[in-house]
């Protein structure tokens, strides 16, 4: 697909431009009601189907089903980063109404970071082509992973911070407590960050360790740098709604990791086939309706077994409940 500097401009500027809307309708901190998250949840999926539908219309249909398959499978995996997501928000006891504004600039955070992944990505696969290969051994073995966390099923899991934030604290120093939306104060003489400057760089640094395996996986689905930064993007955005709305559901999705692994395998084993096309063994490729089936097709699968999983054991639950309550026996 070719993209003018132009279109790469007023693409950008329109994301900044829905960006600062929303930041501007959620600039007073509040707690989000489920209502709000499903609203803003709907838009910025009906603005992502309006972009690719656009891409359909003047572009063709390759690229939009590009931006599609790329979109679900973006999307699909940040909701495995919002487990990570509550996992910080519990750490650093963030009130809840403040949570919203950590996530969005966090997400923003998230964003710049993954756009220099792409530009990275992009001149290494347009200048080594082998490099497949790497992508391809990556995913798979990334999808090996996942399967051996979710059958290890640790209930005590706990944020653990990166090298990079701890230094960021011994350097600058850490407030006692949260102090409104400030993300810098003085204390004793000395301009130390606020734990909600912490919190935002957790979330925006943390998302760099999701990319090392979201990038290559879109990368297997497109080579085009546009479709890939501007489905990242509108997965993204729309990421900080998802934490409000399905937050309460997200023990529930109990075979997401297995729904997840599938992709990533199969990605993984769409790259290894283009990489081998690519060096001139003839072998079949897989196209992007394929692609996108097969990613809708799990995903579909992953959520109804999950939910049924998730009653089942609510089931036994309650079941056992009753039996601990019932009265005993005794013996005359």
């Amino acid at each position: 697909m070719d993209v003018s500097l132009t279109l790469w401009v007023l693409t950008i500027v329109g994301l900044a431009a829905l960006i600062a809307v929303d930041f501007f309708i959620g600039r007073k901190p509040h707690d989000v009601s489920i209502k709000e998250a499903g609203i803003w949840t709907i838009v910025w999926i009906a603005l992502a189907g309006l972009f690719g539908l656009g891409l359909l219309v003047f572009s063709g249909g390759e690229p939009a089903g590009e931006f599609f398959a790329g979109f679900i499978t973006e999307k699909s995996l940040s909701v495995d980063n919002l487990f990570v997501f509550v996992l910080i928000m519990a750490k650093f006891a963030v009130p809840s109404q403040y949570q919203q504004r950590v996530l969005l600039v966090g997400v923003l955070i998230a964003l710049v970071l993954r756009a220099i992944f792409i530009a990275a990505g992009a001149a290494i696969l347009a200048s080594f082509a082998w490099v497949f290969y790497i992508f391809g051994a990556f995913l798979i073995y990334t999808a090996w992973k996942l399967i051996q966390e979710a059958r290890a099923e640790e209930e005590d899991e706990e944020f653990e911070e990166n090298r990079l934030l701890k230094a960021a604290e011994r350097r600058f120093g850490v407030a006692d407590r949260y102090h409104g939306t400030k993300l810098w104060i003085q204390q004793n003489g000395k301009r130390v960050m606020t734990p909600m400057l912490v919190v935002m760089l957790a979330i925006g640094t943390t998302d760099v360790l999701f990319a090392l395996d979201s990038i290559p996986a879109i990368f297997g689905l497109t080579q085009d740098p546009y479709i890939v930064f501007t489905a990242n993007a509108f997965a993204l955005m729309g990421l900080r709604q998802l934490y409000f709305l399905i937050g309460g559901l997200l023990k529930k999705l109990v075979h997401l990791s297995y729904g997840l692994s599938v992709i990533l395998g199969f990605i993984g084993v769409k790259l290894v086939l283009h990489a081998l096309h690519e060096s001139g063994v003839h072998v079949p490729e897989i196209s992007i309706p394929v692609s996108l089936g097969v990613i809708c097709a799990v995903l579909v699968v992953t959520t109804i077994t999950s939910l049924m999983a998730s009653r089942k054991q609510a089931a036994r639950d309650e079941q056992e409940s009753a039996g601990d309550k019932s009265p005993k026996s005794v013996d005359v």
